[in-house]
């Protein structure tokens, strides 16, 4: 157990890209007894799995034991590239499968954000530790079960909030938490995409060959399947997600949330619509802007699909607005603005 915990502290540390040399990694695994290895499962392939998969075989202990994916094609192009590396997992088309088999000890969840929910509480019943990527969930009752069912398992658990690993959002935050801006009555969050283009009205057409389009679909509302509503586009439509907020929100928001100690916000309210392309196939709003009242601090959230110039000259960033200064802080470092 040591080892998994481990394993899922420095998961979200390290960088994933391109996927080593067999040799340097047999060399990472040399050493490694049979007692500490890790059997990794990993649930959804095609991307952030994908990405997520190269990272963890740096650790020396992971050995990635089995894949699951509803589509064959991905399934068949993640095998042969793992082929080159002398790596032969086990292939499933049902996660319910991959969770049965006794090799398998650390799960990994990536798949769209409908089925978080069901697959996080189906790996702590199944005995798994388990990371699971962003968002958590696609409701607050979704994300009450999961939590109830972590609380009721003994096993290890972690929401792929990577920039808390970090070093400089972590000097960031530890500036804020020093008292130096003084009170911080104000802070703010944004996204503001640019380069974002219409996602043309599409009909619905026949499942791709090799999808398992009902288990894709699982605990969602059925619908005929339509290219728009798969692989990557899935995050605009409310059945599967909740568009740019819950996208890149979710990781600058939880800056604040960090920066401030905060809890449960005492009331939210937002307005946004579909405003830069009204009759694109997208559902969730392209504009949008969320205030949060914590009692003693608010917080705004801002999204735009097509500008990319946005608060402070920055495109995504987290301010917190203090009494001496306000201090920016964004995926490329960190600033403080002294209040003059």
């Amino acid at each position: 157990m040591n080892n998994r915990r481990y394993f899922l502290k420095t998961a979200a540390a390290l960088s994933a890209g391109t996927l080593l040399s067999a040799d340097l990694l047999a060399a990472i695994r040399s050493g490694v007894s049979a007692n500490d290895k890790i059997g990794l499962g990993v649930i959804g392939c095609k991307g952030q799995g994908w990405q997520n998969l190269t990272a963890l075989l740096k650790v020396p202990e992971v050995e990635c034991v089995a894949l699951c994916d509803i589509d064959e094609n991905i399934l068949n192009q993640r095998k042969a590239d793992l082929e080159k590396l002398s790596i032969k997992p086990k292939l499933y088309g049902d996660y319910r499968k991959l969770l049965a088999d006794k090799n398998v000890d650390i799960v990994v969840v990536a798949t769209p954000d409908h089925w978080h929910c069901l697959q996080l509480i189906d790996a702590c019943a199944a005995g798994k530790d388990v990371f699971c990527e962003k968002p958590v969930a696609n409701s607050i009752f979704e994300a009450q079960l999961m939590s109830k069912a972590v609380q009721h398992s003994d096993k290890v658990v972690q929401v792929a909030q990577w920039q808390r690993s970090q070093q400089h959002f972590k000097d960031a935050i530890a500036f804020v938490h020093s008292g130096k801006l003084g009170r911080v009555s104000s802070t703010k969050a944004w996204m503001y995409r640019g380069g974002s283009k219409p996602l043309p009205v599409v009909p619905d057409s026949a499942v791709p060959a090799g999808v398992n389009y009902s288990m894709w679909l699982g605990p969602a509302k059925k619908h005929e399947f339509n290219k728009n509503r798969f692989h990557y586009e899935f995050r605009w439509f409310w059945d599967y997600a909740g568009g740019l907020m819950t996208d890149w929100g979710v990781h600058l928001i939880d800056m604040v949330l960090m920066g401030m100690k905060a809890g449960t916000p005492k009331s939210v309210m937002a307005t946004g619509g579909k405003y830069v392309f009204p009759a694109d196939a997208r559902e969730t709003p392209d504009i949008q802007t969320a205030l949060y009242d914590f009692g003693n601090f608010q917080m705004t959230w801002e999204h735009n699909m097509a500008t990319g110039v946005g608060l402070y000259g920055m495109q995504h960033g987290i301010a917190f607005i203090g009494e001496n200064g306000t201090l920016l802080l964004n995926r490329q470092g960190w600033e403080v603005k002294a209040e003059k």
